[in-house]
């Protein structure tokens, strides 16, 4: 299993991201979480296949209606998530 941080920049708060970040990792089978940062930007890590998860970018990059991405930042995450299922922190 793979693992990797996002970080999600540009009106991505308060606009349902992390919900939507949720519904996306479900329908991929992947694992992991997404939380808002202070500076007003969400980070999700994530765990998977290759696949799910290169798939899952692509998503983050367009983001729910009300949001508007600017950049998407991958990196290997530190951290593998593990257990089923994806959580909001």
């Amino acid at each position: 299993m793979k693992a990797l941080r996002f970080h999600i920049t540009g009106n991505v708060q308060g606009v349902g991201f992390r919900w939507w970040t949720k519904q996306q990792a479900a329908a991929l089978g992947l694992c992991g979480w997404a939380r808002n940062l202070a500076d007003g930007s969400v980070e999700v890590t994530a765990a998977g296949t290759k696949a799910a998860l290169g798939e899952l970018q692509a998503r983050l990059r367009h983001g729910p209606a009300a949001a508007t991405v600017t950049k998407v930042r991958a990196a290997a995450a530190e951290a593998t998530p593990s257990g089923p299922g994806f959580d909001i922190r």
